[in-house]
């Protein structure tokens, strides 16, 4: 058993900022479907593309705002002292994939007419994957020393 848990330190160690990233990303998406399931539930209609569109972003501004702070501290542990700098790369990097995002939900509920909890949580998994290469190769760079 002694050798099992040095292996899975050895493992952690290697993709920590891999393994990290899915924990955070799992929990971001919890947030974004969360705050997109209260906001369809209570007074946004998803049937309404205007409305479905305004439910996504309302998702999208509190989940953007939670992975900011949790990437920057858990995930790529940076160092960067311009945090304003920082958090507006970071927003306008998410920007991009809030984009393919709504791409997704319109094409998927507004046009194929498929359920918009099962295409958000398709648009999810996609978006999780686009927000690391872009936070890896854009926001959190590490400095050459």
């Amino acid at each position: 058993m002694k050798a099992f848990w040095q292996r899975m330190t050895e493992l952690y160690r290697k993709y920590r900022e891999q393994i990290n990233y899915l924990i955070v990303g799992g929990l971001t998406t919890a947030v974004s479907l969360a705050t997109y399931w209260l906001c369809t539930r209570t007074f946004l209609n998803p049937e309404e593309p205007v409305q479905l569109q305004a439910a996504n972003v309302i998702s999208w501004i509190c989940a953007v705002t939670f992975a900011y702070f949790t990437n920057r501290r858990y995930v790529f542990f940076s160092r960067e002292t311009n945090r304003i700098r920082e958090a507006g790369r970071f927003f306008l990097s998410r920007v991009t994939t809030l984009l393919m995002e709504m791409g997704i939900m319109a094409l998927g509920v507004s046009v194929l007419g498929l359920d918009d909890r099962i295409v958000k949580i398709v648009a999810q998994v996609i978006i999780i994957i686009a927000n690391y290469v872009l936070s890896k190769l854009l926001v959190f760079r590490k400095k050459k020393e």
